[in-house]
This record gives structure tokens, sequence and C-alpha cells, in this order.
């Protein structure tokens, strides 16, 4: 395939990742000001029922409409995963900066840390203490972050043990700039295109980790509209109204595909200009 061609499928394929993402925000907000119907409105004469003209989706096994719902749950659905990828982006940074950087005895605490936590089945602990401790939201946000987070020190201090043995950083020592200075302002930059990408990545694991856990009936309250929790109640209802199913599924891989596309094309710009400079 042709160079041009290539580049006009891939910045096709970043602009409907765009606004694939911006369509999921806006159903997020949305979903909080006004629906097509009250969400939590049951009706048993009309459970189970496919897609019609007063439910676009159908409605659930208490007479909900789907459609409703799902505005509903979007918010809830994504601001965990956000949170998760803010949280495991600013604690894998820091850390990752600060071995990679200094070296010595402060790299080899943070790595052994690093490391065992990185051994861990990230999912399983997770399914096993949300399980025994509770269900609370905040919680799996909590834990997910405290789970996460060292796949992120270990890309950033990898990059960063890279850049702090380059002349430039060496130079900068030699005329006295203070440590703290060198990594904003020099070693921070360079290394931002990995931190990016991996932010999105990380919002990509969320999701799937939130929507497996609400699925199974953990990291949620109980009747909440998650879309894990809508996928599991769609499982059941899959022969009377399959849209209840198809939807949610579709937009959690719509969702981790999109974030992986925008990730990598972030990456691509960042690194450039990185190299730019």
């Amino acid at each position: 395939m042709p160079k041009r061609a290539r580049r006009r499928r891939r910045s096709a394929s970043v602009v409907l990742a765009a606004a694939f993402v911006l369509l999921v925000t806006v159903l997020a907000v949305a979903g909080q000001l006004f629906t097509p119907a009250d969400p939590d409105k049951q009706s048993l004469l009309d459970a189970a029922k496919g897609p019609s003209s007063g439910h676009l989706l159908g409605t659930d096994d208490l007479g909900r409409d789907v459609l409703s719902r799902l505005m509903q749950g979007t918010l809830s659905a994504v601001s965990g995963p956000v949170c998760v990828a803010l949280g495991t982006m600013v604690l894998g940074t820091a850390l990752g900066l600060l071995a990679g950087y200094y070296g010595g005895r402060v790299d080899a605490l943070v790595t052994l840390l690093s490391d065992v936590l990185y051994s861990l089945p990230f999912m399983l602990i997770a399914i096993v203490v949300v399980g025994v401790v509770g269900t609370g939201y905040w919680l799996t946000v909590a834990l997910l972050i405290a789970l996460m987070f060292p796949f992120a020190l270990r890309l950033v201090r990898s990059a960063t043990r890279v850049q702090s043995r380059l002349p430039y950083v060496e130079a900068a020592r030699t005329l006295g700039v203070p440590d703290r200075r060198v990594v904003t302002h020099h070693v921070l930059p360079n290394v931002s295109p990995i931190i990016v990408a991996n932010i999105l990545l990380d919002f990509v694991t969320a999701i799937i980790a939130f929507s497996a856990l609400t699925f199974l009936g953990l990291g949620s309250r109980a009747g909440s509209s998650d879309w894990g929790t809508m996928l599991a109640d769609g499982q059941k209802l899959i022969y009377d109204n399959p849209w209840m199913a198809i939807v949610p599924a579709l937009l959690i891989a719509l969702t981790c595909i999109s974030a992986t596309v925008l990730g990598d094309w972030f990456y691509d710009r960042l690194s450039a200009r990185s190299e730019e400079r």
C-alpha cells in the first residue's frame, strides 16, 4: 500500500476514534441532564420487550428503558477509568522519574516495589479484595490505581534512565542546574510521549477491569446501570431483547479501540516534536 494511502487510512481512523470518544463524552454528560425516559421507572407490562418507538433499544426485565439506563450509566462507566488512568500516571510518573534519574538505592527500592506488585495478577486480586471488603465505587478506583501503577512506573523509569545518560542532561548537571529543574524541564518533556500514550492504555485497561468487575456484580451498587452491569443483565435476556447485551458490549469494545488508536497517534505526534527539540 502506498505511503500516502496509509496516511489517509490512519487519519480517517484517528478522526473516527476522536468522534466516538466525543460521542461517549456527550452521552456521559447528557445522561445526567436528560434521558428519553425515566431510567428507573419500572413497568412489568413492558418487561423484556424489543426495540419500539417508545423504547429505541427495548426494555429490561423490569420494563425500564435500556437507552435511558445506558445514557445514565455512561458517566460512572468512564469516570472511574479516567480517575484510574490519571492516578496511575501521577504515581507511576513520579516514582519512575525518581528511580530512573537518581538510580542507586532509590532505584533499587522503587524497582523492588514495582516488581512485587507487577508480579501479582491484578484482576484476580481486584476481584478478591472488592469481593471481601465491599463494592464501593471509589474503593475500586483506589485499588486499581495501586495495582496498575507499576506498569507506568516501569515504562517511565526505563525512558528516564535513557534520557539521564544523554549529553544534554550531563551538560545541565555540569552547569550546576538543580536536579529538580533538570527532571521537570529537560527529562520530563522527552518522556512525555510515553506518559501520554500510557494514560490512554491505562484507561483501556481500567475500562475492561471495571466492566469485568461490574459484570460480576462487584465494584458498583445494586441496580446501577454501568456498562458491565447492563451487559450482565442483557445476557439473561439475550433471546428476548439482544440489544440490551449488544449495545453495552459495543460501547466497551469501541471505546477501548478508540482510546488505543488515539494513544498511538498522540505518541507519534509527541515523539516527532521531541525529536525536533
